[in-house]
């Protein structure tokens, strides 16, 4: 097998006080150093932040003319961290087979990503592509009160969150060591984003998430099978399951983050094995890979 090439990108240019790439650090250097049963490497990862905003990215733009097998993306940007030609890009990117996941956070932070191919249509902000289900337009997490919905309340940035499984179980959620089969942990995030299924795509909800406040279930992952439409595709709730704040708290966050943080990361090891299992599982499948 070929070694996976992987691009882990942002929405924003780079930025100190902000969750630019650097931010993702644990994350690029897990893909990295995963070895097969054979010993050899798996992944080649590029991890990097936008250009200039306004202007089209010089590899979003083009991604189909890439060698690259995958995209993760994530949009941290406040509604402008995509033009027309970096979406173009990434929609004829995925037209041609290769692999998707996108992830955002609350309310219309990461919202450009509304007008990519298919995966945009799965995620739901304030003002754009809204929740169709009236009764999710709610707040759920009260105490950031700039905050409003969606903003889904998993726990304290720093803790993990207990992951519901939905039937039948996806492969990027499959672990032969846990016993139950599957993962059983994710970080937890003070307001998630809301995702769903859309009905006219191959796509299903597999996993959700309880709010630690109003226990409301809400999805966690959408996942999108190969079809003819493109090639396999996540759409998660937020990027903070994937930060390097998230995973470990000593490791700094923006100074706009002001809630108290969680240490579950740290106290419960097997959190952090299921995260890890969890991306080396979605960067398998969008390859093709398991």
């Amino acid at each position: 097998m070929h070694t996976i090439q992987i691009l882990l990108q942002t929405t924003i240019p780079p930025t100190g006080d902000n969750w630019s790439i650097a931010r993702f650090s644990r994350l690029a250097e897990l893909l990295r150093t995963h070895r097969d049963s054979d010993g050899r490497v798996t992944f080649n990862v590029v991890a990097r932040d936008r250009e200039q905003l306004g202007q089209p990215d010089s590899i979003l733009s083009r991604l189909d003319e890439t060698e690259f097998d995958e995209l993760w993306l994530f949009a941290v940007d406040e509604g402008d961290g995509l033009t027309p030609e970096d979406c173009g890009g990434i929609t004829r990117f995925r037209q041609e087979g290769r692999g998707l996941f996108v992830t955002r956070d609350h309310m219309d932070l990461g919202s450009s990503l509304c007008s990519l191919g298919g995966v945009g249509k799965a995620h739901h902000f304030h003002t754009r592509n809204v929740d169709p289900d009236q009764s999710r337009r709610v707040i759920d997490d009260p105490f950031s009160t700039n905050i409003s919905w969606p903003n889904f309340h998993s726990g304290a940035n720093g803790d993990f969150q207990e992951v519901a499984i939905v039937a039948p179980p996806h492969p990027v959620l499959a672990d032969r060591n846990s016993p139950t089969g599957a993962i059983r942990f994710l970080p937890a995030h003070p307001h998630e984003g809301a995702v769903d299924a859309p009905d006219d795509e191959p796509a299903r909800v597999i996993a959700r998430g309880k709010s630690k406040v109003t226990g409301k279930s809400f999805n966690l992952a959408v996942a999108f099978e190969p079809s003819n439409r493109g090639g396999p595709a996540v759409a998660e709730s937020t990027f903070h399951h994937f930060a390097d704040y998230n995973w470990d708290t000593r490791l700094g966050c923006p100074s706009f983050v002001n809630e108290p943080p969680g240490n579950g990361m740290q106290t419960e090891q097997q959190a952090l094995r299921d995260t890890h299992r969890y991306s080396v599982n979605v960067a398998l499948w969008l390859a093709g890979a398991m």
